[in-house]
């Protein structure tokens, strides 16, 4: 992939990933993590950690789904190398509060996990049959 089909590729998943995730964390917000979190959450949104989250997230899904996708034709492929990232990343960061947090809810944990799973798979999905299509052309 060249650094051109790397950004297109970034710009791609970004797009995808960052409309996904808004439209769960507004639709989800004062749903389920509100009622179950409301105690832990912060007053303001801190701006600076979400975009240093969001900008590294994507690179991990370019680099670990949508990368190898293209390379090989299969946008399927990035499908599951980007659900199996989201599962894990996801994961990672639930499970490790489940294990650590006093009061963490379960359900917090299994909708966020399932959501990871799904959001990374999709937009990994996406970019890489975007990037083939044009690929192709």
């Amino acid at each position: 992939m060249t650094v051109l089909q790397f950004v297109a590729a970034y710009v791609l998943t970004g797009l995808a990933f960052l409309g996904l995730d808004a439209a769960w964390l507004t639709t989800m917000a004062d749903r389920l993590y509100r009622p179950a979190l409301g105690n832990l959450m912060a007053e303001k949104f801190a701006l600076g950690p979400a975009a240093a989250f969001y900008f590294l997230y994507v690179a991990g899904i370019v680099g670990f789904a949508v990368a190898p996708a293209v390379a090989s034709g299969s946008a399927s492929g990035a499908l599951l190398r980007g659900a199996a990232l989201g599962l894990l990343a996801y994961a990672t960061y639930d499970l490790t509060n489940q294990a650590t947090l006093r009061g963490w809810p379960w359900s917090v944990t299994l909708a966020d996990m399932a959501w990871g799973t799904v959001a990374t798979g999709v937009a990994a999905w996406i970019a890489a049959a975007v990037m083939l299509h044009f690929q192709k052309a």
